[in-house]
């Protein structure tokens, strides 16, 4: 399974429970597996609900991963954190204690059941772009920066909170 290091980023968010506990201890989940090593974490952002609003605001942050985990085991991994932090899938755009979505995986372009990088809706959501530009501003995704894309959606309501970006470590 072990293979060349692949440089990854993540989109981690959630608005039930405590979700920068949650988040943290996911990133340190996959950070302690032996083929993979967080190497960037973003402050976390509060960001209003999408899709489905009426519900309470999210915290969002953006990780960069280096692995030697195939895509399908790095998403096994994300998954399994999610299922030993208790998250439950219960509606489509609803509530959540955590989420985690595999934005980019190296240069790869990948559609499988269950796994499309890069992710495809990730270039129309500033939740998923706000974070990700304060790690990876120059990133190119479909021939533009995140930066450019960032600045291409709506941000209205996103706020970049005072928590630096060793909160997952505290």
């Amino acid at each position: 399974m072990s293979g060349q290091n692949n440089t990854v980023y993540l989109s981690l968010g959630g608005n039930l429970g405590d979700p920068e506990a949650s988040m943290a201890a996911a990133l340190r989940i996959l950070d302690a597996d032996a083929d993979t090593r967080v190497a960037a974490v973003s402050s976390l952002y509060r960001t209003p609900p999408w899709g489905k609003l009426d519900q309470p605001d999210f915290l969002n942050a953006a990780a960069g991963l280096s692995t030697r985990l195939s895509p399908r085991a790095l998403l096994d991994l994300c998954l399994d954190a999610e299922r030993r932090l208790k998250r439950v899938r219960e509606e489509r755009w609803g509530p959540r204690l955590i989420d985690i979505d595999i934005l980019v995986f190296g240069d790869r372009i990948i559609q499988e059941t269950g796994l499309e990088v890069p992710h495809p809706r990730m270039l129309e959501r500033a939740f998923v772009l706000a974070p990700l530009a304060e790690i990876a501003p120059e990133l190119a995704i479909r021939e533009q920066s995140v930066l450019e894309r960032l600045r291409s959606v709506d941000a209205a309501g996103i706020e970049r909170l005072p928590s630096g970006r060793d909160w997952w470590l505290r």
